[in-house]
């Protein structure tokens, strides 16, 4: 049995995943780490990166099946890091330290080739220049049995989903007006069918799943 195509994003209520203007020091962008405020405190994400102590409310299942399920990743290179064109050097590893919390091999998608990256923890970075199916390829392959995550950022998720290459995914939807930054479901059309899943209200969120189906 092949492992599902999945992603789950935080999205603020007019559609934005990341504030405006991104920077190494402002990786969410202006007003974006306050997306995800509903989960910094939780004991499922707390544990996961190595803190004690936080709370569990109905936002708890959706953090672990999250943290859980998964063999592979892609992502674009945005969400790797700020660097844009050819790599200058290898000096950037990510925003993540030495020890990633994704634990699997991690695609990431670029124009501009690189050597793979093996970090702490059972992350190894591999950079692919080829495109999102041969992205794909790679990630099935890896993962095997379990399912293959989409990290984001929202470009990669949209290019996914235009691709008909996504099976299921699930929003947190936050009580957050940004205004402006990187929105998630633009560039589509709407040729694409969706069947909801689950809603989930959770103190600060509301989780929604959603199977994406043919028309």
């Amino acid at each position: 049995m092949i492992g599902k195509v999945r992603f789950s994003i935080t999205m603020s209520l007019d559609g934005f995943v990341s504030g405006p203007n991104q920077s190494e020091q402002n990786p969410l962008g202006m007003g974006g780490m306050a997306l995800h405020e509903w989960l910094f405190g939780l004991e499922a994400w707390r544990k996961s990166h190595g803190e004690g102590g936080g709370v569990v409310n109905p936002s708890t299942p959706v953090v672990e099946e999250l943290e859980s399920g998964y063999g592979a990743v892609v992502m674009g290179r945005n969400m790797f890091g700020p660097i844009r064109g050819p790599w200058k050097d290898e000096s950037w590893r990510g925003w993540w330290g030495s020890d990633p919390p994704y634990h699997t091999p991690v695609f990431v998608l670029t124009h501009h080739e690189r050597g793979s990256l093996q970090m702490e923890g059972g992350t190894t970075f591999h950079f692919v220049t080829d495109g999102i199916e041969a992205a794909l390829a790679r990630a099935r392959s890896a993962a095997g049995q379990r399912d293959v995550l989409i990290a984001g950022g929202a470009s990669v998720i949209q290019q996914y989903l235009a691709a008909r290459l996504v099976d299921e995914f699930q929003i947190s939807l936050v009580p957050l007006l940004l205004g402006d930054g990187e929105r998630l479901l633009e560039n589509l059309d709407g040729s694409i069918g969706l069947e909801q899943v689950e809603v989930i209200e959770a103190p600060r969120v509301t989780h929604l799943k959603y199977r994406c189906i043919d028309r």
